[in-house]
C-alpha cells in the first residue's frame, strides 16, 4: 500500500478504515484506497462511460478522489442510481451468439418454482400439525393462498417467456455493476465495481429490486427505459425473477421473522 500512495506522491496524516476501504487523509484531500481483482476503469473510459470518481489503478490497488456526498433525499438517490446504471448498459451494451442458454434458463425457472411450491406445502404442514402458532407462521398461514396463486401464474409466465424466446439465436449482454446499492450512488457517481461482469442487464434491476422490494418496479422502469430500451422478453424475464417468493430464512427473534413474512407477502403481485 505505502507503495502505491509513493508512487502518486500521497503524503497520508490520517488513514481510517471503512469496509473494505481505507480513507486515506492528506492535507489537502481525501483518498479512497482499495485492492482489487481487476481494472474495470480502462473499459468504461473506452465505453464513454465516466460516472464514478476519478480513479487510479496501481499494483491491484485503485485509488479514487473520495466524493464528499450531497444531501439528497432517498428517492432522487435512487432515481439517480437507475438513470446512471442504464447509462452503462446503453454503452456497454452488445449481443452475444448463444446455443442452449434460453432452454437451460427455462428448465431451471420452472425446476425453482417447484422447489418453492414443495418448501412452502412441507412448511405449512408443520405450521399447521402445532396447537400453537407464532405470529410469524400466523401471517404466513393467513397468506399462503397469496404464494400459490403466484407460483401458478409463474407458470404460466415461463412458458409465455420461452415462446418469445425459443428460436432467438443471441442475447443482449452488458457490463452489469451487479453490486447495486442506494449507498453505491454519490451525486450521479458509481462506486464500489468490485463484482461487476459482463452479462444481462435485468439481472442490476432484479438485484436491485430484490435489495428494495418495496419500491415501484413500473416507476424504476419508467426511468430506466430513457437510456435504455428492455426488449420484450427482457421485461417478461425480469417480471418472472422479482415474482418468485423468497424463502423465509428463521431468526433467533421472532419480531424478524414476522418482518421477513410481511416483506415476503408484500413482494407478491399477483396478477388481475
Amino acid at each position: 500500500m505505502n507503495n502505491v500512495l509513493n508512487k502518486l506522491d500521497l503524503k497520508p496524516i490520517k488513514y481510517e478504515k471503512i469496509g473494505k476501504a481505507t480513507i486515506i487523509y492528506t492535507k489537502d484531500k481525501k483518498y479512497v484506497l482499495k485492492k482489487i481483482n481487476n481494472n474495470i476503469y480502462d473499459y468504461l473510459n473506452s465505453r464513454n462511460f465516466h460516472n464514478y470518481p476519478n480513479t487510479k489503478v496501481l499494483d491491484n490497488y485503485e485509488v479514487s478522489e473520495y466524493i464528499e456526498e450531497i444531501n439528497t433525499p432517498y428517492e432522487e438517490k435512487l432515481n439517480d442510481l437507475v438513470e446512471t446504471i442504464s447509462l452503462l448498459h446503453s454503452k456497454t451494451s452488445y449481443t452475444k451468439t448463444i446455443t442452449n442458454e434460453y432452454q437451460k434458463l427455462y428448465e431451471d425457472l420452472h425446476n425453482n418454482v417447484e422447489y418453492l411450491y414443495g418448501y412452502y406445502n412441507d412448511m405449512m404442514t408443520i405450521i399447521e400439525s402445532k396447537v400453537f402458532m407464532s405470529p410469524s407462521e400466523y401471517l404466513l398461514a393467513r397468506n399462503i393462498s397469496k404464494v400459490f396463486i403466484k407460483l401458478n401464474e409463474l407458470k404460466i409466465d415461463i412458458d409465455d417467456w420461452y415462446k418469445l424466446v425459443e428460436n432467438k439465436k443471441i442475447i443482449r449482454q452488458s457490463l452489469i455493476h451487479n453490486n447495486l446499492e442506494i449507498s453505491h450512488i454519490i451525486n450521479k457517481n458509481l462506486i464500489s465495481w468490485d463484482k461487476s461482469k459482463k452479462d444481462m442487464p435485468i439481472l442490476d434491476l432484479y438485484k436491485l429490486y430484490k435489495k428494495n422490494n418495496l419500491i415501484n418496479i413500473d416507476n424504476l422502469l419508467d426511468t430506466y427505459e430513457k437510456n435504455y430500451k428492455l426488449e420484450e422478453d427482457e421485461k417478461k424475464l425480469l417480471y418472472i425473477l422479482i415474482g418468485l417468493p423468497d424463502i423465509i430464512t428463521n431468526n433467533k427473534e421472532e419480531y424478524l421473522n414476522t418482518l421477513t413474512v410481511r416483506r415476503m407477502i408484500d413482494s407478491i403481485k399477483i396478477n388481475t
